[in-house]
C-alpha cells in the first residue's frame, strides 16, 4: 500500500480574521464527540486533517511558524491513524514555499496531499476520487472564482491553465486541494528552485510546469467550498455544518 503524506501550511499570519488569541489553524468550527461522547468545539484545521485521513494519508506535516507552537500542543504526535510531524516556516513567504518544506519528508515512491487549513469543503472523502499516479487537483464549484485560483479544464480533465485571483476567471471551479506521486513533488520543488524560487501561488508554478510540456488534471468531485479566513467565511462555514446540512451531505457522499 502507497505510504500517503497529508501537507498543511499553517504559518501564516491569518491578518484577514485577527485579532485572535491562537493561531488561526485553531479557530472553532463546529464540533466533534469526544471518546466519552461528549460534544466539543472542533478546529476548523480539523476539518482537513480528517479528510487527508480519509483519502488515504497515513502521515500529516504541519508547516508551522515558530510562533505557532499551540498548533503542537492541540494535535501532539497523532490524530486518529495518522502521524503527526511539525517542520518549520521561518517567515511566512507563500505556498510554494511552505509545502516544499517537506521535500526532505517525502520519498519518490509516496503520495502527498496538500490542503489549507482554514477551509470546510464537502464530500469529506472527494480525496479518494483523486489518482496517485499523477499531479490532479480537487475542483470545487464557487459563486466567485476571482477571490480563488480558478482551474481551467479540457473535456478530458487536463488543466489548460490556472487563473490565480483573476476577475476575468473562465471557470468557477477552483482548486481546494490537490494530490501527486512524491517524484513529481520532488521535480515541482526543483522547477520552483530554477525558476529561483519566484513563485508564491502553487498556481503559477503548475503553469510553468505545463508549458514545459507537464501535465496536470482536474477533478471536478466537490460540491461546496468555503474560505474560513475572512468573518463572512466564517459564518458560512458555521451554516454549512449545521445539523441539518450535514446530513444531506453525508447522504450524498454514501450515496
Amino acid at each position: 500500500m502507497t505510504k500517503t503524506w497529508g501537507i498543511i501550511p499553517a504559518a501564516g499570519q491569518g491578518t484577514r480574521i485577527q485579532p485572535l488569541a491562537f493561531s488561526k489553524e485553531l479557530l472553532p468550527v463546529g464540533s466533534r464527540m469526544d471518546e466519552n461522547g461528549t460534544e466539543r468545539p472542533r478546529a476548523v484545521s480539523e476539518h482537513l486533517v480528517e479528510r487527508m485521513v480519509l483519502g488515504g494519508a497515513d502521515r500529516i506535516l504541519f508547516v508551522i511558524s515558530p510562533l505557532k507552537s499551540d498548533i503542537l500542543r492541540y494535535y501532539g504526535a497523532r490524530y486518529g491513524t495518522a502521524d503527526i510531524a511539525y517542520a518549520v516556516q521561518e517567515r511566512a513567504a507563500g505556498l510554494c514555499d511552505a509545502i516544499f518544506r517537506a521535500v526532505p519528508f517525502v520519498r519518490d515512491d509516496e503520495c502527498v496531499i496538500i490542503g489549507l487549513p482554514d477551509t470546510v469543503w464537502f464530500p469529506a472523502d472527494a480525496l479518494r476520487r483523486l489518482p496517485d499516479d499523477r499531479l490532479a487537483f480537487l475542483l470545487f464549484p464557487v459563486e466567485n472564482p476571482a477571490l480563488f485560483d480558478a482551474v481551467d479544464t479540457d473535456e478530458e480533465g487536463r488543466v489548460r491553465e490556472i487563473q490565480v485571483k483573476r476577475p476575468d476567471a473562465a471557470t468557477h471551479w477552483i482548486w481546494g486541494a490537490f494530490k501527486m506521486p512524491g517524484h513529481v513533488f520532488r521535480a515541482l520543488h526543483a522547477l520552483w528552485e530554477a525558476r529561483e524560487r519566484q513563485d508564491e501561488y502553487i498556481g503559477t508554478l503548475v503553469n510553468a510546469w505545463i508549458a514545459r510540456g507537464n501535465a496536470a488534471w482536474g477533478v471536478r468531485a466537490g460540491t461546496s467550498y468555503v474560505d474560513t479566513g475572512t468573518l463572512n467565511g466564517y459564518r458560512d462555514a458555521s451554516r454549512l455544518l449545521d445539523v441539518p446540512q450535514r446530513a444531506d451531505q453525508q447522504a450524498g457522499e454514501s450515496a
